[in-house]
Formats: structure tokens, C-alpha cells, sequence
């Protein structure tokens, strides 16, 4: 069960993991929490995804909340940014002091999950993992109180971003979107319909079987249908979503834009951009926007860059996976949907994705690659790699640099190589990336044969 109580969040299968006495644990323990460290609490606002289970989970955390004496509000099945978006707004009047957001994101459908903002700020590391502690010491029995208020948050956010990117006139470009039956669908037409673009929607309807295909946009099969509708010629740019909608994935009908080339190109439309990026994210990104703003190297995780960001007032922080969390102009929280706008106005300002993706260097950079191991495992590899590099044998390549800010990236004489345990899953992550495929498929061979060795 300690399993469950990750970096970022708390994520585990229902209702194996994620049972009725854990999660209302979940819910009267945070609120004991909110309640220590905001000095007039009002309010803790709920929202769920589509996922089967997702709606009882709301019931079980609800009960534990009511029985630490805060007021629950339920916005209903939203967004994860809508659900973030309650922290800075009132709802119908009220104002909240923490939120939950019920996900397991792109996880497989038993999956599912909490993503906690306590006081404006991610509630994560040391604070879940001593909460886990409180929770699994604990030996009480919460009865069930299922009392919630209803607020719209869902319209305040509709009617925000219509009213940001309401300049947006496209004339006769057409644009695609794949929400894969996630909460994006429950947001993404009205505000298309308000702004008043020119669209079609795929699997809009939420629905957390995800009959179409797993929504993942990292995974290049999730994308097969959207690239076919893209392949047709009739759209200028498509956008497809993760299950809560934080995470975006921006397509072309030649390239497929990667979270680290869109913050290279979101970075050139602010002045002095301060952009932070994660170990995952490419060299030419870090190395192209020092040359007019400050590029950051930090931690992957969606909590770990909304403190970063606070930390050094920057401009938005990227992750190669989609997630975008823009500090310029918004709240510094990841949202595929503002996102999407905010990559429309570049198409709106002139911008050509694919002649501009043509003119960045041609290096060769690897997807993702995911390893299995376990969560015992991952971070003792992690560990032995490190010493292992400190003597590599002497037919390893020349190491120039080893950056351990989030697992190991190794800075070859022409690329780079990265391992991380990562935090959400029983995996390690790894990508590479160097002047051509051949050099970086030898950086990958090399260091995956120091971990197996």
C-alpha cells in the first residue's frame, strides 16, 4: 500500500489499492493538513475524470473530509485545469483553500488517483509520503457522509478562455482534435464554438473504458486516427489530450511537436523568457533559448515545476511529454487546453510550424524508451548506475558531464543519455539523444549494458 503515496500524487488500482476506507482516509487526513497550514479555511473543491470508478471515489473522499469538519465543493466531472482553476477564481461565490482532482491520467483503466493543490501550491513528496504514513498507522473507521455543495467552475473556465483568445479569427483554416473519450471533451466545444473556430472533434464523449484507444499522446499508436484525419489535408494543425487534459500533443501533417520543440517555439513570442525543462527535453531547446532568455534544467513531474516556477518567477516550464505550465499571462499550472490556444495565436501570429521545425538542428532524438523493473528496484539501478559511471570501462564513451538533478543524464562528446526511476509507474525512463541515430543508439547501448551488467 506505501506504493500508492507517489512524488506527485497518490495513484493506485481500484478498488485493490484504492479501497472505500484508504480513500476516505485520504480525504480526512488532507484536511487535517489544510487545515494546519491555511489560517481561514473554507472550502475544499472536488473534481473527477471520466474513469468508471472515478465518481465513488469523490463519495469515499467527500465522507472523509465532512469528517474533519471542512465543507466539500464538487464541480463534477471536469479537467484536471478546471479542477486547478478553482484555486483562483470564486465558485459560485466561495473560495477554496485546497482541491482535489480524482485521475489516473494515462494510466490503464484500473488505475486511478488524487492530484492535490493545497493553498495555491502542489501538495506532494515529503507531504504525501508522511500523510501515507498518518494514513496506514491509522486504525479508524470513517462512516459514510456524502455531502457536497455543486459549484460551476466548468463555465468560469469555459468563459475565461473564450474571452483570452476571442481575437483568434482563422478564416477557412480547419483544425482536429482527439480528446480520447477524456474530460477534455467536456470543455473543448464551447470553447471552440465561443472563439469561434472552424473544427472537427474525435472521441469527444468521456468515457473511462476508452473504447477508441488508450489516452496517451506520448504513445505514437494513440495517435494513428488523428494522423489519418491529418493526412487528408483538410486540417492546418491537430491536438489530441491525455485523459484529464494536462497534457497535449500538437501535429502538423508532418511533424509531431513535442512538448521541449514547443516551448522553444512558445519562448520566442516573450520577451526575455526564463523557461524551465526537464531532464527529458532536448539540447537544442536548453542551448537555442540561452541564446535570447534563461533555459533551466530541473526534475521531471508536474509538482516539481509548478515550485520551480514559483521559485524562479519563469515564464512556463515544459515537459517533452505534453505537459505545458504557463506562468506568463496565466497561473502556472500545466493545461493542454490553454495550451492550445496559446499554440493557435502562434499560427494566428504568422508562425509556420513545419518551416521552423525544419530549421532547428538535425539531431537524432529517441521516444521515450520504458524499461521494467519495479518499484523496489527502480531507484536502487538508479543508484548503482551512478556509481558504476564514476569507473566506466575503458571502451565506454568519452563522458563529458553527468547531471543528476532527476536520475542520470549523461552528456556525451555528441549527445546525450538519460536514466530516471520514474515516479508514477515500475519503470525506468530513458531517452537519448546525438548528431545522428547511430551515436545515439550506441549511447543507449552502452548505458543499458553498465545497468544489466
Amino acid at each position: 500500500m506505501n506504493n500508492i503515496f507517489r512524488e506527485y500524487d497518490i495513484r493506485g488500482i481500484y478498488p485493490s489499492e484504492l479501497n472505500e476506507q484508504v480513500v476516505k482516509k485520504i480525504g480526512y487526513f488532507f484536511a487535517l493538513e489544510v487545515q494546519k497550514k491555511v489560517k481561514s479555511v473554507e472550502y475544499i473543491s472536488i473534481g473527477y475524470d471520466a474513469r468508471i470508478h472515478s465518481e465513488i471515489l469523490k463519495k469515499w473522499l467527500s465522507s472523509g473530509i465532512n469528517k474533519a469538519g471542512i465543507r466539500v465543493l464538487d464541480m463534477g466531472l471536469v479537467a484536471t485545469p478546471v479542477n486547478y482553476f478553482s484555486n483562483y477564481v470564486e465558485n459560485n461565490g466561495k473560495k477554496v483553500s485546497a482541491s482535489i482532482m480524482i485521475t489516473g491520467s494515462h494510466n490503464p483503466p484500473e488505475y486511478n488517483g488524487f492530484k492535490i493543490t493545497l493553498d495555491k501550491n502542489p501538495f506532494f513528496g515529503e507531504d504525501i509520503y508522511a500523510m501515507g504514513k498518518d494514513i496506514l498507522r491509522s486504525n479508524m473507521e470513517i462512516e459514510d457522509d456524502e455531502r457536497t455543495l455543486y459549484i460551476n467552475t466548468k463555465d468560469a473556465y469555459i468563459n475565461y478562455m473564450i474571452k483570452q483568445f476571442k481575437h483568434l479569427n482563422f478564416g477557412n483554416k480547419k483544425f482536429i482534435f482527439d480528446c480520447g473519450n477524456g474530460a477534455a471533451g467536456t470543455v473543448l466545444r464551447s470553447i471552440l464554438d465561443g472563439i469561434g473556430l472552424n473544427y472537427k472533434i474525435m472521441y469527444e464523449e468521456p468515457d473511462g473504458t476508452f473504447p477508441n484507444h488508450h489516452p496517451n499522446p506520448s504513445e505514437i499508436e494513440t495517435l494513428i486516427d488523428i494522423q489519418k484525419e491529418l493526412d487528408t489535408k483538410q486540417y492546418d494543425l491537430g491536438f489530441a489530450y491525455d485523459g484529464d487534459a494536462d497534457r497535449i500533443a500538437v501535429l502538423s501533417k508532418k511533424y509531431n511537436f513535442k512538448g521541449d520543440v514547443l516551448a522553444l517555439f512558445f519562448s520566442r513570442f516573450i520577451e526575455n523568457p526564463i523557461v524551465i525543462g526537464e531532464v527529458k527535453c532536448s539540447q537544442i531547446m536548453y542551448d537555442t533559448i540561452n541564446t535570447y532568455g534563461k533555459a533551466i534544467m530541473y526534475k521531471t513531474g508536474h509538482s516539481n515545476l509548478k515550485v520551480k516556477i514559483k521559485e524562479t518567477n519563469a515564464s512556463f516550464a515544459a515537459e517533452v511529454s505534453g505537459h505545458i505550465f504557463f506562468n506568463d499571462k496565466y497561473f502556472g499550472y500545466d493545461d493542454a487546453i490553454y495550451s492550445t490556444l496559446r499554440a493557435l495565436e502562434l499560427l494566428y501570429n504568422g508562425f509556420d510550424y513545419d518551416s521552423e521545425y525544419e530549421k532547428l538542428p538535425n539531431l537524432f532524438s529517441t521516444d521515450e524508451i520504458n524499461v521494467d523493473t519495479t518499484d523496489e528496484k527502480k531507484f536502487q539501478i538508479i543508484k548503482e548506475l551512478k556509481e558504476k559511471l564514476t569507473k566506466p570501462l575503458h571502451e565506454f564513451p568519452i563522458i563529458k558531464e553527468i547531471i543528476t538533478i532527476d536520475g542520470v543524464r549523461v552528456v556525451f562528446e555528441n549527445g546525450w543519455g538519460l536514466v530516471r526511476a520514474s515516479n508514477t509507474t515500475p519503470k525506468l525512463v530513458t531517452r537519448f539523444e546525438a548528431c545522428d541515430e547511430s551515436t545515439a543508439l550506441l549511447y543507449q547501448k552502452k548505458l543499458m549494458e553498465l545497468i544489466n551488467g
